[in-house]
């Protein structure tokens, strides 16, 4: 009896032994938890959709550790002229491979349907071992530092034409895609703002160090893309579409379709843009949103580095528009959520108003105060802006072309960004001419799109509207 007794009880050094180790696990399990739940609620968990939520949340934390890395080495480093010069250079090698990827990606993921689980995972094996690249190269500030950091972009803006896929075969019930995009971005948005000051503490010790942490993340990232449901490999119903031109002149209703043939087997394709015309006038809408985020990060990067706001430092002048974007963005993607029953044609039109007065103001009165407020307004608009161009392709798009429609629109979007940078490296470092040039690519995505999407609002939607 007293053998067995013993044999039962632990003892007292095993048993405080296990309560310290309760005690300091609670935290992190007690978070997890709380994090599960929140990815897993309102059906999210029985769609795989709150997968999904996670890997992005991988995926917006290892993209913002190889940034804090490269952004030390680009911007701070070098004297400005030089620094300008290696982003230019960067920009010249990027926006090559962003003019391919709407005829290459997309197409290459309709051919490939049954396997955007890999694609996902292989995008964060590669982005794991470039890192582990990029580690070497980062200390050196080398012309090697540049294909790696290529890749890494490659890699990331691929994933992100493979998640803007999948989204709509893991929507719940009684979800719109909307409501579904919004969370997915907010999980990205989140991770990217836990992840930043840890990737800051990271640098202090080397500049390698936050790679090291990039290559972890997305190791973990490749293992949990396989664990998303198997439903993410099944194209059942699902067909292609081609981001093409209307015939001379006409305006395709919403209902009809404009068709190719495929050469191998004679199907008929439909075209994006014989939906109707409000996917493509938003998509221009969203493209000047784009070019201006683009352009705002690269050009306020060398200006506030050269020309910090008053009783500023550079580091800090940074600090300030990187948080009011941030924030804007963040806040509009939450807003999103609530405005997902509305037209969304009139969202767009709202906030595109919204930015090219802010942008205008800002030219006008440029000052900290002036360059903060265009900056959240920015993040905020573009971020309303976004996800209305979900709900319109979710609107007007039939399901067959859903998710190929979605890498389309996300391929010329970045393509828009890149082209954004450029012109924000080569403008010389004037602060008023550059809000002026931020109000100008504004002022061209209204004079494209504002009137078409005013029509369509006024017209009214023929679809039924999904919750």
């Amino acid at each position: 009896m007293a053998a067995a007794r013993s044999h039962q009880d632990p003892g007292p050094l095993r048993r405080t032994g296990r309560a310290v180790g309760r005690a300091l696990g609670a935290p992190f399990t007690g978070t997890a938890r709380s994090i599960r739940r929140a990815t897993h609620a309102h059906g999210a968990g029985e769609s795989g959709l709150g997968k999904l939520i996670e890997l992005h949340a991988v995926n917006g934390a290892g993209d913002v550790m190889i940034t804090v890395a490269l952004a030390s080495t680009v911007f701070f480093s070098v004297p400005t002229d030089e620094a300008r010069g290696r982003v230019a250079l960067y920009l010249a090698v990027t926006m090559a491979p962003f003019t391919l990827l709407a005829p290459v990606i997309g197409p290459l993921l309709d051919r490939l349907p049954h396997g955007r689980r890999a694609a996902m995972a292989a995008s964060m094996l590669a982005r794991a071992v470039l890192a582990i690249a990029l580690s070497g190269a980062v200390a050196t500030g080398g012309l090697e530092l540049y294909p790696a950091a290529l890749g890494v972009l490659v890699c990331s803006k691929a994933y992100g034409v493979v998640r803007s896929a999948v989204v709509p075969r893991l929507l719940p019930p009684r979800f719109s895609l909307v409501k579904a995009n919004s969370r997915v971005t907010l999980a990205g948005l989140l991770a990217t703002g836990i992840a930043a000051p840890i990737g800051a503490g990271l640098q202090t010790a080397g500049t390698a160090w936050p790679l090291y942490g990039a290559c972890l993340i997305f190791l973990c990232g490749t293992v949990l893309a396989f664990t998303l449901p198997g439903k993410v490999d099944s194209a059942k119903g699902e067909r292609k579409a081609l981001l093409v031109p209307a015939h001379e002149g006409a305006v395709p209703g919403p209902r009809t379709r404009r068709t190719r043939r495929n050469g191998r087997n004679g199907e008929k394709r439909p075209g994006l843009r014989s939906v109707g015309p409000s996917v493509l006038n938003g998509l221009q809408a969203n493209a000047a949103h784009r070019a201006l985020s683009g352009f705002l990060i690269f050009f306020l990067a060398f200006l506030l580095r050269e020309h910090p706001f008053a009783g500023q430092s550079a580091v800090v002048s940074l600090g300030i528009v990187g948080v009011a974007a941030g924030a804007g963005n963040a806040i509009g993607t939450a807003v999103g959520s609530w405005l997902r029953a509305r037209a969304p044609e009139a969202i767009v039109v709202a906030v595109l108003t919204l930015a090219l007065g802010a942008a205008v103001l800002s030219a006008l009165f440029f000052g900290t105060v002036t360059v903060a407020a265009l900056s959240a307004t920015a993040g905020f608009t573009l971020a309303l802006s976004k996800l209305s161009l979900d709900a319109m392709i979710q609107r007007d798009v039939p399901e067959e072309v859903r998710a190929s429609a979605f890498a389309r629109s996300e391929t010329a979007l970045q393509t828009a960004w890149v082209a954004g940078g450029g012109i924000g490296i080569a403008l010389p470092l004037n602060g008023v001419l550059g809000m002026s040039v931020a109000a100008g690519i504004l002022a061209l995505g209204a004079a494209t799109s504002v009137r078409g999407l005013v029509g369509a609002a006024r017209r009214g939607s023929p679809h039924p509207r999904v919750a």
